[in-house]
C-alpha cells in the first residue's frame, strides 16, 4: 500500500508536468488550428536564455520572466517569418516545416551553448514532504500544480469570456468569414503564436528542473507524453489537457513501478491508441467526430 500511495503522489507531480507543456499545445490548436512540433524545441531555447539571465543576474525570478517574454517573442517571429509563408492548402505542409525547425533551433542551441548538460536549479526544494515515512510532494510540485491551474483559468477566460479569443477561434476556425467581419486574422493568429510559445517557456521552465537538465534534445521525451495527454484529454479543451497530463504521470508512475521503466513508453503508446480508437476528439471533446 505504501509503494503505491508513493507511485500515485509520484505521478500526479510527474503528470503536472507534462499537464503544463499540454496546455500549450492546447493553445496552439485552438488559435491556429496547427499541431506545433517544434514546441518543444522552442521552449529549450527561451530556456537557455532565462537560465542565463539567471546566472548573470543571480535571480531566478528574472530569468523566468525573460524566458516567459522570451516565449511570446519567440512565438510571434515565429508566424511572422516562417508559417505566415507556408502552404496551408495540406496540413502536411505545416507539419514539415515544424519538424524542420525542431532541426534548426537545436542545430543553433548546440553551437552556442554544447551538447552537455547542464544543470537547471528549480526556485523551490524538490524534497518531499513525507507522512508516515511515505514521499507525497514536495514545495516545487506545489509551485508546478499552482502554476498549471492558474494558466488553465486564464486560457478558459480567455476563450470564453473575452472578444480576443472569440476573434482567435473564429479566425481559426473560419478565417474567410472573419476577415469579412472585420476580423484581423493575421494579428489573432500571430498573438496565438505569442501566447502559445509563452504557455510553452512557462512549461519549460517547470518541466526541465524535473529531468536531467538543459540540453538542446532536453524536451524531446517530454513532448510525445505531453502530446499524448493533450490528444487523450482533447486538443480543444485545456481542462482535457491537464486531465490527460495527471493521466499519462500516473500509468508512467504505476507502469514504471510495478512493470519497469522500459515498458512505460509502450503503457503510453497503448493509451494513445486506445483513446484514438474510442474516442478520436479526446475524452474531453464537447461533439463526436461526424462519421462519413
Amino acid at each position: 500500500m505504501d509503494r503505491f500511495v508513493f507511485l500515485t503522489f509520484d505521478g500526479l507531480s510527474r503528470g503536472a508536468v507534462y499537464a503544463a507543456f499540454a496546455l500549450a499545445l492546447v493553445l496552439i490548436w485552438r488559435a491556429t488550428r496547427i499541431v506545433n512540433f517544434a514546441q518543444g524545441a522552442m521552449a529549450v531555447a527561451t530556456a537557455y536564455v532565462g537560465y542565463s539571465v539567471s546566472a548573470a543576474t543571480g535571480s531566478y525570478w528574472l530569468g523566468f520572466a525573460v524566458a516567459v517574454l522570451g516565449g511570446l517573442l519567440l512565438g510571434a517571429v515565429t508566424e511572422r517569418v516562417v508559417m505566415r509563408l507556408v502552404d496551408h492548402s495540406s496540413h502536411l505542409n505545416g507539419v514539415v516545416v515544424a519538424l524542420g525547425l525542431v532541426l534548426v533551433i537545436q542545430g543553433v542551441l548546440g553551437m552556442i551553448y554544447g551538447n552537455e548538460f547542464r544543470p537547471a536549479e528549480a526556485p523551490f526544494s524538490r524534497e518531499a514532504f513525507t507522512v508516515g515515512g511515505i514521499a507525497l510532494l514536495s514545495r516545487f510540485d506545489l509551485f508546478v500544480f499552482g502554476a498549471v491551474f492558474l494558466v488553465v483559468a486564464l486560457l478558459v477566460v480567455l476563450f470564453t469570456r473575452t472578444s480576443v479569443g472569440l476573434r482567435m477561434r473564429a479566425s481559426a476556425f473560419a478565417p474567410d468569414v472573419s476577415r469579412l467581419l472585420g476580423v484581423n486574422v493575421g494579428g489573432m493568429l500571430t498573438l496565438g503564436w505569442a501566447l502559445a510559445a509563452a504557455v510553452g517557456s512557462l512549461a519549460g521552465m517547470l518541466v526541465l528542473p524535473t529531468e536531467l537538465g538543459l540540453h538542446p534534445n532536453a524536451m524531446d521525451i517530454v513532448f510525445v507524453s505531453s502530446f499524448t495527454a493533450a490528444v487523450v484529454g482533447g486538443l480543444d479543451s485545456a481542462v482535457g489537457a491537464v486531465a490527460g497530463g495527471l493521466i499519462v504521470g500516473l500509468l508512467l508512475s504505476y507502469v514504471s513501478g510495478y512493470l519497469g521503466a522500459t515498458v512505460a513508453p509502450i503503457a503510453v503508446l497503448l493509451l494513445l491508441v486506445v483513446v484514438l480508437l474510442g474516442r478520436p476528439g479526446g475524452l474531453f471533446s464537447r461533439s463526436a467526430a461526424r462519421a462519413v
